[in-house]
């Protein structure tokens, strides 16, 4: 083979390495250059996906709206029992409030011992270091405050024994005063369990001798 002929055969495949090597060289070059366009992506796998705007258009559907109603039958992801499936929507369970915005009057679950077991169990937990197993309002961080948490009420006062049952629901949801939100702690229906037993107390708390069965009347032994 002449030597003219191997320049011709040898020549295109010299391009081509030298045209790969200019080409990563200046692949490497852009590397940490600073761009105010968008990157090009070959790949656009599933981190760059077309979305729309709320309440903007869709072709895609045939009422042409973007934001989609809510399925009858969804379930809220992470949610596993019924209650939790709700998604929220019952006001009077999830926020204590009827249709007019005011607290409730009476709590929207069903009061039975088991409930009321729940309550003792959960308010013993988280509400007895300020207002005691009795509602006394003298737990043990107003024992040990030194009065800086003085004004604590008792659950025996008229104006909680007649505050609707969704205003006490909220005051465990949302706080008030000195007193913290206990939402992230204590689900919807243990919060109600708290306003059962609560109420409970109110009654142990206001009852006289004479309530008492007199069956039972004779093992009371009164305060000296």
């Amino acid at each position: 083979m002449s030597t003219h002929h191997l320049l011709r055969r040898v020549a295109p495949a010299g391009v081509l390495v030298a045209a790969t090597i200019v080409a990563a060289t200046a692949a490497l070059g852009c590397r940490g250059g600073i761009s105010e366009d968008p990157p090009f992506h070959l790949i656009s796998d599933m981190q760059q996906q077309p979305y729309r705007r709320p309440q903007s258009e869709s072709p895609v559907f045939a009422d042409h709206r973007a934001m989609r109603p809510i399925d009858e039958h969804a379930v809220a992801w992470g949610h596993a029992n019924k209650e939790d499936s709700l998604l929220k929507e019952d006001d009077a369970f999830f926020r204590g409030e009827g249709p007019d915005g005011n607290p409730i009057q009476r709590m929207p679950v069903k009061v039975d011992a088991k409930l009321l077991e729940r309550g003792q169990d959960r308010f013993n937990i988280f509400c007895t270091p300020c207002h005691d197993k009795t509602g006394s309002g003298n737990g043990v961080v107003m024992q040990r405050s030194g009065g800086a948490f003085a004004g604590i009420p008792h659950f025996y006062i008229e104006r909680l024994i007649d505050a609707p049952d969704g205003e006490i629901f909220q005051t465990i949801t949302h706080g008030k005063g000195r007193m913290p939100s206990y939402a992230p702690q204590i689900p919807e229906s243990d919060r109600w369990a708290i306003v059962a037993w609560v109420r409970v107390l109110q009654q142990a708390g206001a009852a006289k001798v004479a309530d008492v069965p007199d069956a039972e009347r004779s093992k009371i032994k009164e305060a000296k």
